[in-house]
């Protein structure tokens, strides 16, 4: 397996530097992350100050090098490793020495269908926060909506809207009800299942992992949030075939509502998410507390039910 290390040169405006394939190379005129492959006895940070040099003209301390995700990747029979670190100071300007054009942007604004497929992963773990709230189930709509709303006002910035025992009409109608809100304070919310309701509402959908079997094919544009409940190795790997772009991962730890489901633990979580293509969330027993612990282990931060009113709190 080739390992790759790959450069996401932020700057201070939050923008992020991509550059485009050349002519004549696997995947000319696709856009990605610049780095290259280690040479033998390079390690990530070293390959990546050499590539950074060579394909951009510009000079850094892989002293300050932040690790951001790991994604094992295979083009047919060409498999990677690529390491993505984030670059945040440089000596230099940028240049396209060895792309054919540079651009920066805001991550926000980047089209995944421009990346390569092996560079969209990095680009949702840029975009997604630490923390992934879910609205408790015995919730009636109009509560779930103010929750909602709190959590909003209180910074998160990515919901899954999950009301499992309210008619399928009811839910969808409270969810239209907050697409103001999101708008507002440039949010995102994931509809617990419902593909059909999220495509009318232009919303995410997060899927179960009964649905991952079931699918042949990503469900939504790559415009809107697919994310999916994983347990193990192979829901993972499902999760990655279907295109997903996130998916949580449980249980971490002993939960109140499962106590008989035997918890993955950190290291177990941190090894399947570092064998996984995609940025996963840690799912069962954790708080906001953990985003912290979560990020060591590999994971994109902590995902939860309860506590939109009072902060991310533990999942029962």
């Amino acid at each position: 397996m080739m390992h790759v290390a790959a450069g996401v040169l932020v700057d201070g405006a939050g923008r992020i530097l991509i550059a485009q394939r050349p002519p004549g190379k696997h995947l000319a005129g696709l856009w990605e992350f610049p780095g290259g492959k280690l040479e033998p006895g390079e390690d990530t940070a070293a390959a990546l100050e050499r590539e950074l040099d060579e394909e951009l003209g510009i000079a850094v301390d892989p002293l300050s090098f932040e690790p951001l995700i790991r994604i094992p990747w295979s083009y047919g029979e060409r498999a990677m490793c690529l390491d993505a670190l984030v670059v945040r100071a440089w000596s230099g300007e940028p240049a396209a020495l060895d792309a054919a054009a540079i651009a920066w942007r805001d991550p926000r604004d980047v089209d995944p269908a421009m990346l390569a497929p092996a560079d969209r992963p990095i680009l949702a773990a840029l975009r997604l926060p630490e923390h992934y709230p879910i609205t408790p189930a015995d919730l009636s709509v109009d509560a779930a909506i103010t929750h909602v709303r709190v959590a909003l006002a209180r910074g998160e910035r990515l919901v899954q809207w999950r009301l499992p025992s309210m008619p399928l009409t009811q839910a969808r109608a409270g969810a239209a009800l907050l697409l103001p809100d999101l708008h507002r304070f440039g949010a995102s919310m994931l509809l617990n299942r419902d593909i059909e309701g999220a495509r009318d509402l232009g919303l995410g959908v997060h899927l179960s992992a009964a649905q991952l079997r079931e699918l042949d094919g990503r469900p939504l544009p790559l415009s809107q949030w697919v994310a999916a409940s994983c347990h193990d190795a192979g829901e993972l790997a499902l999760a990655s075939r279907l295109g997903c772009d996130f998916a949580t991962l449980s249980p971490v730890m002993t939960t109140a509502s499962h106590p008989d489901a035997e918890p993955l633990g950190w290291p177990r979580f941190a090894k399947l998410v570092e064998a996984s293509s995609l940025p996963v969330f840690a799912l069962g027993g954790v708080g906001p507390h953990d985003a912290a612990v979560a990020r060591m282990h590999a994971g994109q931060g902590v995902a939860g039910i309860r506590g939109f009113g009072d902060g991310l709190t533990s999942v029962p």
